[in-house]
Parts: structure tokens; C-alpha cells; sequence
């Protein structure tokens, strides 16, 4: 048994409302459960319920064990000397306020039917994947989208906490913003870290600058890189090791230590070269690039504004001073993809809060453009009978999954509490 089974059988009033009594064998009428706010101090506020004769306006808690007051130290928290009712699973010791008045005490498990606890415990009986895997499927398909927007907006309030970090950052800077955000996308799994530690070490002030030479441009992301560091016979890199050297005393920049990028398991494609370079290219060709980010509202739009590749040295190579058969390495439509879900959407999102301005309905319809992702956990779902026809749909399969699935959090998804209302 868990409170949180607790909280949800008190906000749905799933037990025996007529015949309750306290430990003291009063009778309690339940006006209102209270608002389960999730905060700081009593489980439910503002709740109202009569006792015996007497109507009451207040709080109230909720444990397994009444003794559980004593273990928080609620006897010693100010917050708590509101509470008008004590609900708990069992009771072993009877519970006082701090001027000694005894704490009106609910049994709940004597007011909770078999039918109830027994949906619960096969909802949360571990399965193989997920607990509710053999009734995915069943669920009424309104309640099903209704869900899935929220969990696309609670996936986008996530994301946005980051982006305020990097505001403030910069001194409420978004052009600078989104780039550090392309810069960690850019460098996906593996390099985002290291790209993102690239990118803060960089003042944006000297990106713009510089942004009329690419090859400042690259010099400055590779020699931050630290990929600029050994001794090569190859020309290009001797000039931007010139390049980067000269740039960081016009800029009196101090080297940072940033992590080192990795190539080990990626497609050569993928190499930190290849993106930096694309990184590089795409400040070349945009100066103001936020404020032709903000407007867009298709995939298409992306894939016109951010159609680059990288300077002509990488297109027959992939590391210095190793040359490969000449490819033009541009920006491809998959990786194009996940820049809009992991960087234009949530900044688009952010950058609407910041300013007022709602666009729920233009985010959703966004997000239908893009093609679905494809990894384990889509097939999974797959797998049990919910396809994904685009991104909106597998980004809120993924939030689903992560942010309450792996969580155990049945009792705080819509899906879980519609499965337990129909058992």
C-alpha cells in the first residue's frame, strides 16, 4: 500500500461516505475533500467536514501509519496545526496538536471496498514493461488525445526550464539562448555536452562579429573544441589554429577546459567535425537567426531556413589531415527533425510564456508535421497496439513513459485513473 493510493481514494472519494466515524466513534460528513495542491504541508487544503455536530475548515493529512505524524515531525511544524482531520491506513498511536488537542483520526481502510483495492493492486502488479500494458489498447480514445496534449505541454514545461537557466545566463539574450541550444543539439547524445560547454565558453557578442568569416567561425568552435590543440601538416588546419590564436587575444578570451568531443561510435556524418562545421556555417549564413526562428510554423519553413552544409575542406573530409571521397555534407531532413523537436518548438514555447502570447494549437499542429521518431520505446508501444503517425504523438509517448511509467506514477496519469475507473 502507498499514500499515494491514499490521496487518490480521499480525491475521488472512493469508500463508504455515509457511515464514517473517527476513532472516537463520531460521525464525519464530508463537504468538500480539500485541494490536492502537492506542496509544502498538509496533503489537502481547504478542506470542510463536519464532525459530530460541529462543521470544521481546514486541512487535512494523510499517512499509512498514524504514528507517521510523529516520524515527520509534524508535531513540531506550525503548517500542520491546521489539520481538522487525520486520515490514515492504519491506526497504532492516537495524534495531539501542539496546545495537546487531540487530532480527529479516519481509518480509511475500514470504509474502502475489496473492488477497489483489488483494482488497484492489478494496476499495480509489475508487469513486463509498463503496468498497464494488456489494457493500453482498451482506453477510451478521447481520454487517450485529451492525455497526450497535456503530456506534450508538461514535456514542453520541462524542456523550458533549461532554456530560463541559459536566459539568465545571458542576460535575457535569446539570440544567444537558441544558440547554445543549436550547439547542444548539434552535438546529440553523445557531444551535446561538450558542444553546449563550447558554446557558453564563446560570448555570443563575438559570434556575431565574427559571423562574416566561417572560417573565424570554425576557428573559434574548433580551438575551443580543443581539436586544434596538436600539430598537423594539413593547411587548414594551420590556418585556423592561426585564425583561433589570433582571435582569442583580439578578445583577451581565457581557454576553458571543455570536455573532449567524441567520434568513437558515430557515423562519420555525426563526427563533431562535420556538425561543428554545419554549426559554423548556418552563423555565417543567418546573423539574427532567432528572430527568423521564432515565426516558423512548418517543417518546411525549417528546412528552407537551416538548408546548410559544411565549408568546402569537410566535404572530402572527415578528420584533419585525412582525406575521403568528396560528399556534400548538408543538413539532412531526420537531423532537421530533431533540431525542431529539441530546439525550435521548446523555444518557440519558451520565448511565448516569457512574452504573454498563448499558441498551444500552432505548437500541436507543428509537431503533426514532423514524422514520428523511431526508437524502443515507440516499438514497444507499438507493440501493444498504440501507433504513432508523427512527432506530437511519440514525443508525448516518450514523456508518458519516462516522466510516469518509470515513475510508478498510475495514480497521477489520466490513463491510470480511467483503467481503475472502469475495472
Amino acid at each position: 500500500m502507498k499514500e499515494d493510493f491514499l490521496h487518490y481514494v480521499w480525491k475521488f472519494k472512493k469508500f463508504d461516505t455515509l457511515n464514517l466515524k473517527t476513532t472516537q466513534d463520531e460521525q464525519i460528513t464530508i463537504i468538500k475533500t480539500g485541494d490536492y495542491l502537492e506542496l509544502a504541508g498538509p496533503d489537502f487544503f481547504n478542506a470542510q467536514i463536519k464532525i459530530g455536530d460541529q462543521k470544521w475548515a481546514g486541512n487535512v493529512e494523510i499517512h499509512l501509519k498514524s504514528s507517521d505524524w510523529y516520524l515527520h515531525h509534524h508535531e513540531k511544524d506550525i503548517a500542520y496545526q491546521s489539520v481538522i482531520l487525520y486520515v490514515v491506513w492504519e491506526h497504532d498511536t492516537e495524534i495531539f496538536r501542539e496546545n495537546n488537542t487531540e487530532i480527529p483520526v479516519l481509518i480509511l481502510k475500514d470504509f474502502v471496498s475489496s473492488d477497489v483495492i483489488n483494482n488497484y493492486s492489478a494496476l499495480m502488479t509489475a508487469k513486463s514493461w509498463i503496468f498497464c500494458e494488456k489494457h493500453l489498447a482498451d482506453i477510451n480514445d478521447f481520454v487517450f488525445k485529451n492525455w497526450q496534449e497535456r503530456l506534450f505541454f508538461e514535456r514542453l514545461e520541462r524542456k523550458s526550464k533549461f532554456i530560463y537557466d541559459l536566459l539568465e545566463e545571458t542576460n535575457s539574450d535569446w539570440e544567444a539562448v537558441l544558440f547554445c541550444l543549436l550547439a547542444k543539439n548539434f552535438g546529440l547524445n553523445t557531444n551535446g555536452n561538450s558542444f553546449l560547454q563550447i558554446a557558453k565558453a564563446l560570448p555570443f557578442s563575438i559570434i556575431r562579429k565574427e559571423s562574416f568569416e566561417v572560417e573565424n567561425l570554425e576557428a573559434l568552435f574548433f580551438g575551443t573544441s580543443g581539436l586544434l590543440q596538436s600539430e598537423k601538416e594539413d593547411v587548414y588546419f594551420t590556418d585556423l589554429k592561426f585564425r583561433y590564436f589570433y582571435l582569442l587575444h583580439k578578445y583577451q578570451l581565457e581557454r576553458s577546459y571543455i570536455e573532449p568531443v567524441q567520434f568513437f561510435k558515430h557515423r562519420p556524418d555525426n563526427f563533431p567535425t562535420i556538425r561543428l562545421s554545419q554549426l559554423a556555417n548556418l552563423y555565417h549564413k543567418h546573423q539574427n537567426l532567432f528572430s527568423k526562428v521564432i515565426p516558423l510554423k512548418s517543417v518546411k519553413s525549417v528546412y528552407d531556413l537551416l538548408a546548410v552544409s559544411t565549408s568546402l575542406y569537410w566535404q572530402n573530409h572527415y578528420q584533419f589531415d585525412k582525406e575521403s571521397p568528396k560528399k556534400a555534407k548538408s543538413l539532412s531532413k531526420s537531423f532537421l527533425d530533431l533540431i525542431i523537436l529539441n530546439t525550435i518548438i521548446p523555444v518557440q514555447f519558451a520565448y511565448s510564456n516569457k512574452m504573454g502570447v498563448s499558441m498551444p494549437e500552432d505548437l500541436i499542429t507543428f509537431m503533426t508535421e514532423v514524422a514520428p521518431e523511431k526508437n524502443a520505446v515507440i516499438d514497444k508501444f507499438e507493440s501493444f497496439g498504440i501507433s504513432s503517425k508523427n512527432a506530437f504523438e511519440t514525443q508525448t509517448l516518450l514523456e508518458l513513459k519516462n516522466e510516469y511509467c518509470n515513475q510508478k506514477g498510475c495514480l497521477n496519469c489520466a490513463l491510470g485513473m480511467e483503467l481503475l475507473k472502469n475495472n
